[in-house]
């Protein structure tokens, strides 16, 4: 031990220990502390870091080096003393304790039973609003998967209620058919409170009572000849079978999550898999701050207690690794959760399968961290903080319109995943029937193309649009999602400085109400640099391409009535284009096949001003 540790009496501090449950809180010399800790017998628990020196594992040998004073606080309990202990952790984040970083809410889909039409939307924070809340999702994309999927299936409205209000006639989502347009009266309240209440079932798990019910009402549209509505059950009931077959054999009704836990390199990855009434709502992954030398029982035993004393607990949580004092946490959970909570270790077939699948995950998601740290992970980690979102951005498009002087205007939207460009989903959009030289008109009719297909074919939605351009092309852009009610979709516009410099953008976050630079030096501003440059390339690759096309293309083309064999015989009289341009009205009308009138249409289309001026 250091000095610092001689200078601590040991023997003499435990003598006035307590042995009633409670906290100890140990300080280094410069005042900090450097642990938090909870027994349910203080003496004996303290004891066990003075013993010799051999007796300790590496971790605790190093901390106890560090101790230059100790104080505890006893409680009624060692619940109580639980509860204490994660406090105090969360407030001092001591260098010695597994650290879990994860104080965000988690997002909920709710609906608002208490309206005549209720709204399905994403929420995520409080609940004080009433209503039906179904979660928590482990992200925000999963929220969207699943709303996306019940509006195809059942159509019940997403729109905010002052949208809602003011409507005079069906939005873009009725056209789309994800929308029964209740805001005019398009359906009634009691057909529509029963898509609400299946599309509660079905967000709850409960497929086969939804299946039972759409097999039977479709019957029943069948003996009564009204195939047309037999033939939208049909495609419901296939859509669900399909989501049926991808629930989990065998899983238990009701909330259960599987946890583990990964080590490796002194990094620690806890993979969460959050199952609900036998569907996965999806898995995360954590990186708790782990001292050198934690084991995964250590890890585990802070997760549980830090992240489920935050959150929403499940009836189950099956883990990968003992973490100790179980029939403690059991008790503290069940009691904060109402019911009886099971923490489970030895699983067997379908729960094992699941907690081996969740380690797979783990081990990767740990190796991928390891091996990324200063490469594509950290450009995307930097992103998910200049933005502030909670989590890393699995999907981004960019888009970006070329043309010259108006003429063979053309959209690209560009696609990046966690690995970099995803080049199989980039698009391009020729863009027609604007006012040349529009690039707002360009950029709205790119996005409304390109989104309302993504809807339609219930497509995967970017967590970030990216575009190039200032305010009023990200004006535009949010006009496009608000008519799509795509309001989860976090808009970035990307606005050049005043000398177009690399590193002058200013990023512009509308819903936000943000407009800033970052430091030139940011991976993740980088990162968006690279995204913005690569839409600028695709769309000038595109325009190019268009430009080139056009200028193999004859003029003669564009006259009616002026077919193959006859532009061919006037290219063969001439001797080519030029010669074409270089006749009267009179010589067009002399050469075979070609009509005085025709040859009238030919000259005029060649020498528009002439043809005006006489």
């Amino acid at each position: 031990m250091n000095d610092q540790s001689a200078a601590f009496d040991a023997q003499a501090f435990l003598k006035t220990v307590s042995r009633r449950p409670g906290v100890y809180r140990m300080y280094n010399a410069a005042g900090d502390i450097i642990y938090v800790g909870k027994a349910g017998d203080l003496r004996t628990r303290l004891s066990s870091y003075f013993q010799k020196t051999s007796s300790l594992t590496v971790k605790t040998a190093v901390l106890v080096s560090h101790i230059a004073r100790v104080e505890t606080t006893v409680t009624g309990s060692e619940p109580e003393a639980l509860v204490l202990e994660q406090n105090l952790i969360k407030e001092h984040r001591p260098r010695y304790n597994v650290l879990l970083r994860d104080d965000k809410s988690y997002p909920y889909v709710f609906v608002s039973t208490r309206d005549t039409y209720p709204r399905v939307a994403y929420r995520r924070g409080s609940k004080k609003i009433p209503g039906k809340y179904i979660g928590p999702f482990p992200n925000a994309g999963a929220v969207r998967t699943s709303l996306r999927f019940v509006q195809k299936l059942f159509r019940v409205r997403q729109c905010e209620d002052s949208y809602f209000r003011n409507r005079s006639r069906p939005c873009l989502q009725y056209q789309i058919k994800r929308c029964t347009a209740p805001c005019v009266g398009y359906i009634s309240p009691e057909d529509y409170a029963l898509d609400v209440k299946r599309t509660i079932s079905l967000l709850e798990g409960r497929n086969q009572e939804v299946i039972g019910e759409l097999v039977a009402e479709m019957e029943s549209a069948s003996a009564e000849l009204a195939f047309e509505r037999a033939a939208v059950l049909r495609d419901q009931i296939a859509d669900l079978k399909k989501l049926s077959n991808t629930a989990l054999a065998g899983a238990e009704r009701g909330k259960l999550d599987i946890v583990y836990c990964a080590l490796k390199g002194g990094a620690s990855c806890v993979q969460v898999f959050f199952l609900r009434n036998g569907v996965n709502l999806g898995n995360k992954a954590f990186f708790p701050a782990t001292p050198d030398g934690s084991t995964a029982e250590e890890v585990l035993y802070a997760f549980i207690t830090q992240f489920y004393l935050q959150h929403d607990v499940p009836r189950e949580i099956i883990v990968s690794h003992d973490p100790g004092g179980t029939d403690m946490l059991e008790s503290i959970l069940s009691e904060r959760a109402g019911q009886k909570v099971r923490i489970s270790t030895l699983v067997r077939g379908e729960r094992a399968r699941l907690l081996a699948l969740a380690g797979t995950n783990a081990r990767m998601a740990l190796d991928v961290r390891l091996s990324s740290r200063s490469g594509m992970a950290e450009r995307y980690d930097s992103l998910r903080r200049m933005l502030g979102l909670d989590d890393i951005p699995e999907r981004m498009e960019c888009f970006d319109i070329s043309h010259t002087s108006g003429e063979n205007t053309v959209a690209s939207c560009v696609v990046f995943n966690a690995e970099g460009p995803l080049k199989s989903d980039y698009r391009r959009f020729n863009i027609e029937g604007i006012t040349a030289g529009d690039d707002y008109a360009a950029m709205k009719q790119a996005l409304t193309r390109r989104y309302t297909r993504v809807l339609k074919e219930n497509a995967r939605l970017p967590d970030i649009l990216f575009i190039d351009g200032g305010k009023g092309q990200v004006g535009v852009a949010m006009e496009v999602m608000n008519e799509l009610q795509l309001d989860e979709i976090m808009v970035v516009g990307v606005a050049k400085g005043p000398a177009r410099r690399v590193g002058d953008e200013t990023l512009i976050l509308v819903r936000q109400g943000i407009e800033k630079q970052f430091d030139i030096n940011s991976p993740g501003l980088h990162l968006v640099q690279q995204i913005r440059d690569e839409a600028h390339r695709f769309a000038i690759a595109g325009h190019r391409a268009k430009r080139a096309k056009a200028r193999k293309r004859s003029s003669l083309e564009d006259i009616a009535g002026l077919g193959p064999k006859r532009r061919k015989a006037l290219l063969t009289h001439f001797g080519g284009m030029q010669g074409v341009q270089a006749a009267s009205e009179d010589e067009l009308a002399r050469v075979p096949g070609i009509s005085r009138h025709l040859a009238a249409d030919v000259f005029e289309a060649l020498h528009p001003a002439v043809s005006q001026n006489t």
